[in-house]
């Protein structure tokens, strides 16, 4: 069998961001299809780590690392008021919407696509978080025209996914250029539904 060639080209783009409200039972999304954030402009994923470790003997016995929960932080051109509802789970009345003193957000499951300039992708899925407000910030027009951006940090723990013996939280997949399949199994595998057809 021909050994595949590791790919070493450098990330330039992020596109197609989804996600929906996870089920109870963590088999995937409530929603018969993923809602889709457009224009998203940066991710930072970070998963803090200690190493502990056991001395004896003048020397380590032992190392263990501990991890905390993924942290996943995304910046969008806007985020629109429907989706800052659902997953911050702000209260409706009528046409308004706001922020309790006891907000419950659901639990997300989301996607997104990292794109490099030879048309291959990496498709990086997170099976189960809650996301958090960041902060609002907002500024006078002035003589020139500055764009603003909307940003949440969200943070997420395993859950079982098909196909793993242990509980995931993040799912990393790559497709070369022009081909999909990988995208659309790790959509299945995150939101329990098949990826929607084009134009459907």
């Amino acid at each position: 069998m021909e050994k595949e060639e590791k790919n070493y080209l450098s990330f330039t783009g992020l596109t197609d961001f989804h996600y929906g409200t996870t089920k109870d039972d963590d088999t995937g999304i409530n929603e018969e299809e993923a809602t889709r954030i457009k224009f998203l402009q940066n991710i930072n994923i970070s998963t803090p780590q200690d190493i502990a470790k056991a001395f004896g003997d003048n020397e380590t016995a032992e190392m263990a690392v501990s991890t905390d929960a993924t942290q996943l932080t995304t910046q969008f051109h806007k985020l629109p008021i429907e989706d800052r509802t659902i997953i911050y789970g702000w209260e409706t009345s009528g046409k308004m919407v706001g922020l309790s003193g006891s907000p419950n957000p659901p639990y997300i499951s989301c996607m997104f696509t990292r794109t490099m300039e030879d048309g291959s992708t990496e498709h990086i899925g997170f099976t189960k978080g809650k996301f958090t407000m960041a902060d609002v910030e907002g500024q006078t027009k002035g003589e020139s025209v500055e764009f603003g951006n909307d940003s949440t940090e969200g943070q997420f723990m395993p859950r079982k996914v098909k196909g793993f013996d242990k509980n995931m939280t993040l799912i990393i997949v790559g497709d070369k250029p022009g081909e999909t399949e990988n995208r659309d199994e790790l959509y299945e595998a995150i939101f329990g539904i098949t990826y929607p057809t084009e134009g459907a």
